[in-house]
């Protein structure tokens, strides 16, 4: 045998053995935490989420959601879970909601190619839509929690209740908190109206959904200038 051969099957015993090692990292029981920093990318990471059972979604999906924009985003934006067009392309935000929330980004200025990395807190599209359960949101709460380390944003945007009792546990209702500063582990993040709810109330009069949301997204764009501003 050439030693060049030997080298090679070393080469890929090596290579076998670390990502072996590495699986054995994640765990597939969801009462058992993924470790802090254990993928090196989003690539990773996707692919892990593609054979994840932690919880019963796995079992129903097409496609899990990553995630979808620039990957050194300055603004993350979370939502809920796929629904039947995220779960079919396995990306998120591609339906009627995701379409206004694109639109809501461009009003001021921000886009998914260069500002905005787009997200959700469950990775699979749960049974009928139905709003995931707390046992799912906390199964797959590490691939958030990988992502947010590895995007690394400076404001992240909670759409809907649902994203925010997800990753900051404030359960209250998204009316009372839209449009608040919060901080959670040293980010900016703001509650925010889901698009789809915005589409249900299409009213655009002072104080409705819609208002309050241009308003909201006009105070992000002026913190994300000023956060720009201080670092020159």
């Amino acid at each position: 045998m050439s030693s060049e051969h030997q080298l090679s099957l070393f080469g890929e015993s090596n290579l076998q053995a670390s990502n072996f090692d590495k699986k054995e990292l994640i765990p597939t029981d969801a009462k058992i935490p993924i470790p802090t920093g254990v993928y090196a990318d989003i690539v990773e990471l996707a692919q892990h989420c593609n054979q994840c059972h932690r919880c019963d979604l796995g079992n129903t999906r097409t496609h899990a959601v990553i995630g979808r924009g620039s990957l050194k985003a300055p603004i993350m934006v979370v939502g809920e879970a796929p629904g039947q067009n995220e779960d079919e392309t396995g990306l998120p935000f591609v339906g009627r909601a995701g379409q206004l929330l694109e639109k809501i980004l461009q009003s001021v200025k921000l886009n998914t190619e260069k500002d905005v990395y787009i997200c959700n807190v469950n990775k699979c599209r749960p049974p009928n839509n139905r709003v995931p359960t707390n046992e799912e949101i906390e199964a797959c709460k590490p691939y958030l929690l990988e992502q947010i380390r590895l995007v690394n944003p400076k404001i992240i945007l909670l759409t809907g209740a649902t994203a925010v009792k997800g990753l900051i546990g404030d359960k209250r209702g998204i009316t009372k908190i839209r449009g608040t500063w919060m901080e959670w582990e040293g980010r900016l993040c703001m509650p925010i109206f889901h698009p789809s709810y915005l589409l249900r109330n299409p009213s655009r009069e002072v104080g409705s959904p819609k208002w309050l949301m241009w308003q909201d997204i006009q105070a992000v764009r002026a913190k994300y200038d000023e956060i720009v501003n201080n670092e020159l």
